[in-house]
């Protein structure tokens, strides 16, 4: 439960720092002056601040430096790219992610344990399975509905193009799918329902507005 607490705490600052506690004005500033930014300096030192403020251990400071200084050098790397999609922002989040885990792990010196439970994952048939149901429903559910639908995609090709952002049907589709999936392996089955009456409010009212 201790070493549970300890990776919730740490993954908690994390939210905080990059999704409440950095308003629409720091990002812009970061994106306009990058590396020259001070609010870049002050958000990492956020990053690393909280953790140490909610790890209750001013022992770990070295630990809540190296959060700061990472979550500077991966906030700076996805500055520096041209583009600022989904994937970027998913790969960022993905190395912090990376980063939270190998404080965890040191803090609890559990990386002795790293390849044992690794190989335990691989070994449980419960976890591959859930795993495998996951991939599935991304990637190839998501071709065969692109396939089913090909003809319908065709015949309105002209005017998706012009009244919808790009991809994002196939994203929405990709998300709605792990929902789903989510739901069922919860049994938590009347979610499913309220996620398919959203989608017919939200439609309704699109179709309303035209």
């Amino acid at each position: 439960m201790e070493s549970s607490l300890l990776l919730i705490q740490l993954f908690l600052a994390h939210i905080l720092t990059d999704f409440v506690l950095q308003p629409t004005s720091w990002i812009e500033h970061k994106r306009k002056y990058k590396a020259s930014s001070y609010l870049l300096i002050i958000h990492a030192l956020l990053a690393g601040g909280l953790s140490l403020i909610f790890l209750q251990n001013w022992e770990l400071w070295y630990v809540a430096a190296f959060i700061s200084i990472t979550h500077y050098l991966i906030d700076l790397w996805k500055l520096l790219q041209e583009k600022d999609n989904l994937t970027y922002f998913l790969l960022d989040q993905l190395f912090h992610l990376v980063i939270i885990i190998l404080a965890w792990l040191y803090i609890i010196q559990g990386f002795d344990s790293v390849i044992p439970t690794l190989q335990s994952l691989l070994n449980s048939t419960e976890f591959l399975g859930i795993t495998a149901a996951y991939i599935i429903v991304i990637f190839p559910a998501g071709f065969l509905i692109g396939k089913a639908t090909q003809r319908w995609q065709n015949e309105i090709a002209e005017e998706y193009q012009k009244n919808s952002l790009e991809a994002a049907g196939r994203y929405i589709g990709i998300f709605e799918r792990i929902l789903v999936l989510t739901f069922i392996l919860t049994n938590n089955f009347a979610a499913i329902g309220l996620l398919i009456a959203a989608k017919s409010i939200l439609r309704f009212s699109d179709k309303s507005e035209t």
